[in-house]
């Protein structure tokens, strides 16, 4: 039995026990102890694939596992009961940073209901060993939920890989378990009611078909010519572009197009990537996927077979819903060492650059042939395409599908916005992208500007150099990583909210050190804008106080106290004159004042309208 369906904790550990296995681990050095219990089970039970080798002292089980791992080149995983038993490995985890030797640790944990109260064997083990792992955390508490379970799923294939790559060394997961820890049926009727439904349910073949001993770490060139065999495979393909600030925007958009162009998949470019403003070199860019999916029906007949995802996912959440539903074999191309998929799905980490894979395939012969043709001759695999639930259509009937979509959009999009007077915050990104001198550096600040540029930024060939803080998607340090992008540079602009602009108004006192020239357009709205967009703005109160946090502030004469430009802007050719061409030196902001609550309902009433009529 693959997946033991007795408890919660059963289920937990069977998951990881069976994705690691698939991954290609051998030997597992378990150390006796209660709290262990779920996954000593499990790894008892999956002999003879993976050796279970039981060890009482700690301190040599890890030395013990560490020779494992130096003998074979692969890691070897440790396993332990809560409290000071984890203590123990620590002398192996710095040795195995040193020495460069591939190893998991497991340290089993109480769940966090039963910390800091003097539960017994209890200590604080979330980053016992320091820096010295290559990657550590903790996982969630056990759950039978699907999505969870995926979770699980990938948290095991990234420890897995991190231990081996870009460097070799110790990966710490600290793993807690609620009772009952030994494998005995659950007796509550809501866990054993879920467990029912996901063993009706669950499919463990399907759920673990992605991974292979091989298909992890590829961080070597040899994956490329693997990875482009398995792309020609399929009919129903895309692209996604996603947040990106490459160093060679040409090189990096030319090598996507390039990849594009050859398997005929279409290019989903969010906002935040050079490729909407290099679009003379792809014919296939689809710039309004999110207002393409939000037609449900339509967005089944868009299901693919294969996602190619190159950086960090969009913003979109309904491209992300669209993903995770349609459960697509996703390959992601970045040359990190991190897990870009907070999705949890069938997900393929290429360690390489867009640019590196498209250098190859500049001298494979393959990448020339025509794709069409091939596709067209071949057809499509009938069991894949029954599982999708869609009709059998060749690659470039699908391309087409998303191609027609996009114009039929773009265009709805377009007249639409052209036609509004007032100041709708949504029309700024757009006039944005069709007015900034070519080249233009232009930072988009988080929360609801980010979003407007991913709806209505419009493909253009201007080569605009897009800036953004989305690594923690926070404001903080808005106005100054603008003012640093733009010192020194050509002429910058900056797009934000007026609570992104206040969070750091003290960035105004670079400015006497600053050389060149900032436009700050501002969307006040008077208010968190984003917070419109969610349930708890229907709750008043405490919405307007506690989550729109209005400030009522006079920016004329915030600007006047730090010696800054302030205009007022009350039309639409207002601004475009303001902004093409820009000023050369010293910081200009450019207010323009909407309605947050009128700006929030035009959004709910229309963004989805836009493809009602597609297909």
């Amino acid at each position: 039995m693959a997946i033991d369906f007795r408890n919660i904790n059963t289920v937990w550990a069977s998951i990881a026990t069976q994705t690691l296995k698939r991954l290609g681990l051998t030997c597992v050095v378990i150390c006796p102890g209660s709290r262990s219990t779920p996954l000593a089970v499990a790894f008892a039970q999956q002999s003879p694939d993976i050796e279970a080798i039981s060890i009482l002292d700690e301190r040599s089980a890890a030395f013990f596992a560490l020779g494992q791992a130096k003998v074979t080149g692969r890691p070897t995983l440790l396993v332990c009961t809560s409290g000071t038993a984890g203590a123990n490995f620590y002398p192996a985890v710095i040795e195995a940073k040193e020495s460069r030797v591939p190893l998991l640790v497991f340290t089993t944990d109480r769940p966090p209901e039963l910390r800091d109260c003097h539960s017994g064997q209890t200590i604080t083990q979330v980053k016992l060993y320091g820096n010295y792992p290559n990657w550590q955390t903790e996982l969630a508490i056990p759950s039978v939920d699907i999505g969870m379970l995926a979770y699980l799923r990938q948290m095991m294939i990234y420890a897995w890989e991190r231990s081996q790559t870009p460097v070799p060394g110790a990966v710490h997961l600290n793993v807690p378990f609620r009772d009952p820890l030994a494998p005995i049926p659950d007796v509550e009727m809501l866990h054993t009611t879920s467990l029912q439904l996901l063993q009706s349910q669950f499919d463990t073949e399907d759920f673990f078909s992605h991974i292979t001993s091989t298909s992890q770490s590829s961080y070597i060139p040899i994956s490329s010519p693997l990875a482009f065999q398995e792309w020609l495979q399929f009919q129903r393909g895309i692209i996604i572009a996603g947040v990106a600030k490459p160093q060679k925007p040409q090189e990096y958009c030319r090598a996507i197009a390039q990849l594009s162009k050859t398997l005929k998949f279409p290019v989903l470019a969010e906002g935040l990537s050079p490729v909407r403003n290099y679009a003379d070199l792809n014919p296939y860019i689809i710039s309004t996927y999110d207002l393409i999916l939000r037609n449900q029906e339509f967005a089944k007949q868009l299901a693919p077979e294969v996602v190619i995802q190159i950086g960090e996912l969009p913003t979109s959440k309904e491209l992300r819903n669209w993903l995770t539903s349609t459960q697509a074999q996703r390959w992601i191309i970045d040359n990190s060492d991190q897990n870009l998929d907070p999705l949890h799905g069938k997900t393929i980490h290429l360690r390489m650059s867009i640019e590196e894979l498209g250098r190859w395939g500049e001298n494979n012969s393959k990448w020339t042939a025509s794709r069409c043709a091939n596709k067209i001759q071949n057809g499509l695999r009938p069991a894949a395409l029954t599982k999708l639930g869609v009709a059998s259509s060749s690659s470039c009937e699908y391309l087409q599908l998303w191609c027609t979509a996009e114009a039929k959009v773009r265009a709805s999009v377009d007249q639409t916005l052209a036609t509004i007077e007032e100041l709708f915050e949504g029309k700024a990104a757009w006039l944005l992208s069709q007015t900034l001198p070519p080249r233009t550096p232009f930072f988009i600040a988080n929360s609801m500007p980010v979003r407007d540029v991913e709806f209505f930024w419009k493909p253009t060939h201007s080569q605009v150099q897009p800036f953004f803080n989305r690594g923690a998607n926070g404001i903080d340090g808005t106005l100054s990583t603008a003012l640093g992008i733009a010192h020194h540079q050509q002429s910058s602009v900056m797009l934000t909210g007026d609570l992104a602009l206040l969070h750091d108004t003290n960035g105004f006192l670079i400015r006497n050190k600053f050389v060149g020239h900032l436009t700050i357009v501002l969307i006040n709205n008077n208010g968190g804008g984003i917070f419109e967009m969610l349930s708890i703005s229907k709750f008043e109160p405490p919405f307007e106080e506690f989550f729109a946090t209005p400030q009522d502030i006079d920016f004329a004469q915030l600007c006047a106290t730090y010696n800054v430009e302030h205009e007022l802007i009350t039309s639409w050719e207002q601004l475009l004159s303001r902004l093409n061409p820009l000023p050369s030196k010293g910081i200009r902001v450019l207010e323009l004042r909407t309605n947050r609550k009128a700006d929030a309902k035009w959004r709910k009433e229309n963004l989805g309208k836009f493809s009602v009529d597609l297909g």
